[in-house]
């Protein structure tokens, strides 16, 4: 019974305990405040290499930032974190064993690594265990928030150092660069960006020099070496801090730390500077010169302390820190302020096994033993849109999960150490004023807004070098110099050095002097001295790297800048058309041609009609108009053919008349000047001896043409006009040009010359203008200096060419070598085109013509109210009877002739006859007046 009562006793005690802990169970799952199953210490781990640059200074910043969330009661309240270290010894393989191994303890979030290569691996891992990795040090640019979500780099990436970078070359006009890097995920993914970046600022890396992670002094010193005698003296070094300075201890003992050399480190070199206990002036005498970038993280009074703080903790392998330990301090709070957002929304740390996760057949991997984090999947968005303001600056992410605001310190270093002489963000680009008095503004990336304090380069000078020199250590340039036959004043062979003259050579050289820095050269002639040479095998022969560059009369065409880098054309060109010329012989007519038919018709019309007008409204007033009716005719056309050549010897007394003639005499003066210029311009004008007008009509036909001796108007004729090349005839210089076209086709010729305007302009003025140019150039070209692809002497040399022709020292050239007489670029073959119609003079002869009928208007009104006035009466009056007189009565004439007569009166005896009338009329009436006041007594008497 006993034992029954005990038996019972433990089963009830067992069935209250199970009741009792799946009521706290329920409690702890339903009820949100309570946290009773939640574990009082969180674990967070930490995966970097211990000895190392950065990691030094990281886990200073993790041991701080541990201690700082600990003791702070608004951040975690009633939890502790705990911290587990793993140290990647800077191996790719060990690391991914410790970064696995941290993974077997249960941690919501892991600080680092500082490897990007150890990053990639891991990254696969955190995605399917849900634990979030947050990199203080994994700069790698390929590491993308869409591939890893679970990867949040917790510093800047190396896409934004590398366009700074890339604004830094642009900002001092360098074009090449050479980059220098370690051959991991992280040199190799960094470059790759640089090269992207420079291409959008129109530069370009010209060589990548890779060097494996633990390459030796000798295999360093064969790099150099190899890249020295390279034309780009712009290195951009992107290595690791724990081996870098090796590379500028072998350049130091190849002479590549002089002046002419720039040298360009990224944040490795001021961290791995900040690190160190001191620098000695050794070290800073041999990086004395180089340009770096670094972290910027602005200069706050927090920061200060908090490095201060650092400095005097005990136990710590160094006193100096670099910005690495700034974000690894801002990581750890990172991941303390999201997981206390997390817990506070009801999120819960939990673990549970990966059923991918099995071991099969006997593994000793244990991969069973990864856990993987329940929660991981709400943190995430937690951890992403924490914001605060941390020791480095801003910790806020963007939609591609990069912090924002990335901005680089412009660093130079000299014998006092460190000195800052810019910065760069990704808001405004370069400037002298701090990135957040920069936030406050408008963004401004423009060209003008871009600055830097002075930069102290290798070998202590303050001029910005050049960034090149010329290849194979300064050996002189071959220059290849076309050995023509005909137009020696272009270029030729020359017996005193440098073996080369003429117009191209005297521009090229101008322009080599105008350069900053001195250009060793050598002329090598191209031809055999027989026939001018190819021109476009001698430019292949450049991209081939025979020769280095071309000088002379060079035509910048389409499939020549495919493969050449051109300089800004020195002389315009063109192809054109030349074809014989003939004079006109003298015609006894030619006096004729000025005007058409139709003007010479309305021209004389019009003389005979202000003739007839002026005669008209003289007619009355002036005696010269007057007389017999032959005399008159004869006057009539004596006085308006005599206005041509203003010889009228008959005075206008009229108003009216001299009106008419005032307008006449300024048609006539048009008409004269006129008729001058475009008789002189019929006798002098020369007609083509061919049907050729251009172009157009020389690719319609079927005759030769003629090209000069390696010129590349046979291919643009063939291939671009599609003309036969069976019609195609080369000729060696001008006298075989002038003998071709005087020929013709008939007799051996050619029907016309195709060439370049230059060349056509001296032969037709060496031949006395007898040949002359049809239609317009059908090419725009022009001549310039070739050089090899991206070769920078080529920019240089157009900047150059541009200041010759500003100055005016490139016309004078030219002048010096090219004397030509000017003859006419195009000829007018149409000699009817020179004749004036109707059309260029009715408006005058709509003025004369109106001035003439408003003046008729005029004289025929007058005359007709005069005529009104002198209507003769029926009867005369008696003036010594008036009383026995009838009454007053007039009869209007119907005879036209009494009008003509009246019309061909004088003037003035018209007006006598009307002051006649006008008297007898007031008689009449004061006779009539007199008559009605007598009384009927008087008239009885009478």
């Amino acid at each position: 019974m006993e034992v029954l009562l005990l038996g019972l006793k433990g089963c009830f005690f067992l069935l209250i305990l199970c009741l009792w802990i799946s009521k706290e169970v329920v409690g702890s799952t339903i009820g949100n405040s309570s946290v009773s199953s939640r574990p009082k210490v969180l674990k967070i781990g930490a995966l970097f290499t211990v000895d190392s640059v950065i990691g030094k200074s990281a886990q200073a910043g993790i041991m701080a930032a541990i201690e700082d969330v600990n003791a702070n009661s608004t951040v975690l309240s009633g939890f502790n974190l705990e911290v587990i270290y793993k140290d990647t010894n800077c191996s790719g393989f060990l690391g991914t064993v410790e970064a696995l191994q941290l993974m077997e303890n249960e941690v919501f979030a892991a600080i680092g690594p500082q490897s990007s290569g150890i990053a990639h691996i891991i990254s696969h891992v955190v995605n399917e265990l849900h634990v979030p990795l947050l990199s203080f040090g994994a700069t790698d640019p390929t590491l993308s928030s869409l591939q890893y979500p679970y990867f949040v780099r917790t510093t800047h990436s190396d896409y934004f150092q590398m366009y700074a970078v890339a604004d830094l070359v642009d900002f001092y006009r360098w074009r090449q660069v050479i980059a220098i890097f370690v051959d991991d995920d992280n040199g190799r993914n960094g470059v790759a960006v640089l090269g992207d970046a420079l291409a959008k600022k129109r530069g370009k890396i010209s060589y990548k020099a890779a060097l494996s992670p633990g390459a030796s002094d000798s295999n360093i010193s064969d790099l150099l070496n190899g890249v020295n005698l390279m034309e780009s003296r712009v290195f951009v070094l992107h290595v690791n801090p724990d081996t870098g300075l090796a590379i500028f201890d072998v350049a130091k003992n190849l002479g590549m730390m002089k002046s002419g050399y720039v040298w360009i480190a990224t944040d490795w070199l001021p961290s791995k500077l900040d690190s160190m206990e001191t620098v000695d002036a050794d070290k800073l005498n041999l990086l004395q010169g180089v340009v770096a970038l670094r972290h910027h993280t602005p200069d706050t009074n927090l920061k200060k302390s908090f490095f201060s703080r650092l400095k005097n903790t005990k136990g710590m392998e160094t006193e100096r820190f670099n910005s690495y330990s700034l974000y690894a301090y801002d990581s750890v709070w990172l991941a303390a302020h999201a997981l206390d957002a997390f817990l506070k929304q009801g999120g819960n740390i939990s673990f549970s096994s990966d059923p991918k996760l099995v071991d099969t057949n006997g593994s000793m991997l244990h991969l069973s033993s990864l856990r993987v984090f329940d929660g991981g999947p709400s943190f995430l968005p937690t951890l992403l849109r924490t914001n605060f303001t941390g020791l480095s600056g801003q910790i806020q992410f963007d939609s591609d999960n990069n912090l924002i605001q990335p901005s680089y310190d412009i660093l130079n270093i000299g014998e006092s150490g460190l000195r800052r002489v810019g910065y760069w963000s990704n808001y405004s680009g370069l400037s002298v004023l701090a990135p957040e008095i920069l936030y406050t503004r408008p963004p401004n990336t423009s060209s003008s807004n871009q600055k830097l304090l002075n930069v102290l380069w290798p070998g202590e000078t303050i001029n910005t070098p050049k960034g090149w020199v010329f290849p194979n250590n300064g050996e002189p340039l071959k220059i290849a110099v076309p050995h023509r036959v005909s137009y020696l004043g272009f270029v030729s062979k020359d017996k005193n050095p440098p073996g080369v003259k003429g117009y191209c050579i005297d521009v090229f050289e101008a322009a080599i002097n105008l350069l900053p820095y001195p250009v060793p050269r050598k002329y090598i002639l191209y031809g055999d001295g027989n026939r001018n040479p190819d021109y476009s095998q001698l430019v292949n022969e450049v991209a081939l790297n025979t020769y280095d560059a071309a000088v002379g009369d060079v035509t910048i065409v389409p499939n020549r800048t495919r493969i050449l880098d051109f300089t800004q054309p020195f002389m315009e060109s063109g192809l054109v058309v030349v074809v014989p010329v003939k004079e006109i012989k003298s015609s006894p007519w030619a006096f004729l041609k000025p005007f058409t038919a139709q003007m010479w018709c309305v021209t004389g019309a019009f003389f005979l009609f202000v003739g007839a007008v002026v005669w008209i409204l003289e007619h009355r007033h002036n005696p010269e108009f007057r007389g017999p009716p032959k005399k008159q005719i004869m006057t009539i056309f004596w006085f308006t053919f005599s206005t041509m050549f203003f010889s009228h010897r008959e005075n206008t007394v009229s108003g009216l008349g001299r009106f008419v003639l005032i307008i006449w005499l300024f048609v006539v003066l048009i008409i004269n000047s006129s008729y001058t210029a475009s008789l002189t311009s019929i006798l002098t004008v020369q007609q083509l001896s061919s049907q050729i007008e251009g172009i157009e009509s020389l690719i319609s036909g079927t005759q030769p043409i003629g090209i000069q001796d390696g010129s590349f108007a046979k291919r643009y004729l063939i291939d671009e006009l599609n003309i036969q090349p069976s019609r195609i005839i080369s000729l060696r210089d001008p006298k075989a040009y002038g003998d071709a076209l005087t020929r013709g086709p008939k007799a051996g010729g050619v029907m016309a010359i195709v060439d370049e305007l230059p060349y056509i302009e001296l032969f037709m003025s060496s031949t006395n203008c007898k040949f002359r140019t049809v239609g317009q150039e059908f090419t725009k070209s022009g001549w310039g200096f070739g050089f090899q692809r991206d070769s920078p002497l080529a920019i240089d040399m157009s900047t150059a060419i541009l200041q010759l022709s500003e100055n005016g020292d490139l016309q004078k050239i030219h002048d010096k070598w090219i004397s030509r007489h000017d003859c006419a670029a195009k000829v007018n073959d149409d000699v009817d085109s020179n004749e004036l119609s109707l059309s260029s003079f009715w408006g005058l002869f709509l003025i004369c013509g109106i001035a003439c009928f408003l003046s008729l208007i005029a004289f025929f009104v007058r005359v007709f109210c005069q005529y009104m006035k002198f209507i003769p009466e029926d009867e005369e009056v008696d003036p010594e009877n008036p009383s026995n007189s009838p009454s007053k009565k007039f009869r209007p004439s119907k005879s036209f002739r009494d009008l003509i007569v009246f019309v061909d009166k004088r003037e003035r005896e018209i007006k006598e006859i009307l002051r006649q009338k006008s008297k007898k009329r007031r008689r009449g009436e004061s006779l009539d007046d007199q008559s009605s006041t007598q009384s009927p007594m008087d008239a009885a008497g009478v």
